[in-house]
């Protein structure tokens, strides 16, 4: 007889998950809320453009570098405390920010924004994972998460637009003390607390953090400076080779500790490292739209930022109808291959549609289908890879299984702005060359633009594609195979899969 956890007889999750939710988006706004409200921000601070990078980079390094430390420390500290405490860190570091007198403040704010979103995060995924477990309730939670991960730097696009035009840039930070107080405050009152969470006697992994933090910040800097200094720099080169080396002999030294910061059975799992690869994959395609289609709007349409940020609406209305509606229903009677799979490649026909834009194209007639599309595939694909990415995990590695799917598009987002920015500098540097006369606000400069946006689209076309081939191919989840271990039925399919190995 099945035997009901806590956390599914307690009628109050479904308001938790609102209030975990809430502050998820919030992390997930700061990747592009403060975009548009860059050149706002550096006329009032008067930064040069160097140091304009560093507002974004900041929040990214110390974001994509603590992630598994953060997922690990909620793992052995509690996963409420650390979600109330990443909460609370994350609005006091806005609220530093949205006072900045100067260019370090703000920049040291950023940072520490980066810092509490890596230890909020992965708990707000594994809060999700361990309060929901039953098949069909987990599908909506997931489908829930999944549109907000997806279409929130979308959101964040056009609250970013808002604020900017209506209030100032200041608000673009400010306004995460609103969302913080309501996420906190409900949090506090609704989580549940989770008895014997935390191992017993189990200490941190001190060399582990240091080597996957050290790792993942030389990564991710070293893949944000090609942008600017080209692929073949040396200190592009030094700082992705350093990553590698890092990361490298953090493998080797988490094979062998009894309590590593990452145990290596979170990753080695086929259905949580494809949901990882895959995820990565897409995220790198997506900023082939986001990325692209922002200075297309902008730089050749002449969208204002407000118009600019409305105009990514209907990507987000897509994948609030693929993550609540088809994720949803499909998942628990599809393996997640056949949803997965199909949505990052109707995810890549949207893309492909899109390469159709010129310096006169009809917004309604060719970027609006597109993003739609897209946003149907993304959002029917994130459902099951976010699920997928903490379950079946013992519930004391929920936190770090959780982190490593964050890492993953924080990777996957400092690939997508590196590498497609570069095709798309380098296609326009070609077109230019080959159509003298080429004017900056010229009609042949807008072409040239748009040779460089569409090649980028077509090389995120091609990743979205593999993505949805390491779905089918790595991913052998089926929703009918139990998968959760306060599931009773996955013991039995434990003892099984030990019973088969020892044959």
């Amino acid at each position: 007889m099945p035997v009901s956890t806590p956390a599914q007889a307690d009628p109050r999750r479904w308001t938790a998950l609102v209030f975990v939710c809430l502050a998820q988006l919030m992390v997930v706004l700061d990747g592009t809320i403060m975009n548009i409200a860059l050149p706002s921000a550096q006329h009032a601070l008067g930064f040069s453009d160097g140091a304009r990078q560093w507002v974004v980079t900041a929040y990214a390094l110390a974001f994509g570098g603590l992630l598994l430390f953060g997922g690990r420390l909620g793992d052995l500290w509690g996963r409420k405390r650390a979600f109330i405490t990443g909460v609370i860190g994350f609005a006091a570091a806005s609220a530093l920010g949205g006072i900045a007198v100067n260019t370090a403040m703000l920049i040291g704010a950023r940072a520490l924004q980066g810092v509490f979103g890596a230890l909020l995060a992965p708990a707000a995924l594994s809060l999700i994972s361990v309060m929901f477990t039953e098949t069909k309730e987990r599908a909506k939670a997931f489908g829930i998460y999944g549109a907000l991960a997806g279409g929130g730097a979308a959101i964040g696009l056009l609250l970013g637009g808002v604020l900017t035009q209506y209030l100032n840039w200041r608000w673009t930070l400010l306004v995460n003390i609103i969302f913080a107080a309501v996420a906190a405050t409900g949090a506090l009152a609704v989580l549940p607390g989770f008895r014997g969470e935390r191992p017993r006697g189990a200490r941190l992994d001190v060399p582990g953090v240091l080597l996957a933090s050290l790792g993942l910040v030389s990564l991710v800097y070293g893949l944000s400076t090609a942008e600017t200094h080209g692929w073949a720099s040396a200190t592009t080169l030094s700082l992705i080779g350093a990553g590698a080396v890092l990361l490298a002999a953090f493998v080797v030294l988490e094979s062998r500790l009894t309590a590593p910061l990452l145990p290596l059975r979170v990753v080695w799992d086929r259905n949580r490292g494809g949901a990882y690869l895959a995820v990565g994959l897409s995220v790198i395609g997506m900023f082939g739209l986001l990325l692209f289609l922002t200075f297309y709007l902008q730089n050749v349409l002449a969208f204002s930022p407000l118009q600019c940020g409305a105009a990514f609406l209907p990507m987000t209305l897509g994948m609030v109808v693929g993550s609540t509606q088809i994720g949803p229903r499909l998942a628990p009677r599809l393996a997640a291959r056949a949803l997965m799979a199909p949505g990052f490649l109707l995810a890549a026909a949207g893309l492909a549609w899109l390469t159709q834009i010129t310096p006169t194209s009809s917004y309604t007639s060719v970027v609006l289908p597109g993003l739609l599309v897209i946003g149907l595939g993304l959002g029917s694909a994130f459902m099951p890879a976010f699920s997928l990415a903490a379950q079946g995990v013992a519930p004391q590695d929920a936190g770090v299984a959780s982190a490593m799917v964050n890492t993953s598009q924080q990777i996957g987002g400092a690939i997508g702005t590196a590498l497609l920015n570069t095709l798309a500098t380098s296609a326009t540097a070609t077109y230019t060359r080959h159509h003298p006369g080429t004017q900056p606000g010229g009609p042949l400069h807008d072409q040239a633009l748009v040779q460089g946006y569409t090649t980028a689209m077509w090389w995120a076309v091609g990743i979205l594609t593999l993505a949805a081939l390491a779905a089918a191919v790595l991913i052998p989840h089926h929703p009918h195979r139990a998968a959760h271990p306060e599931d009773p039925q996955y013991a039995r399919h434990q003892r099984s899969r030990t019973t088969a190995d020892h044959t």
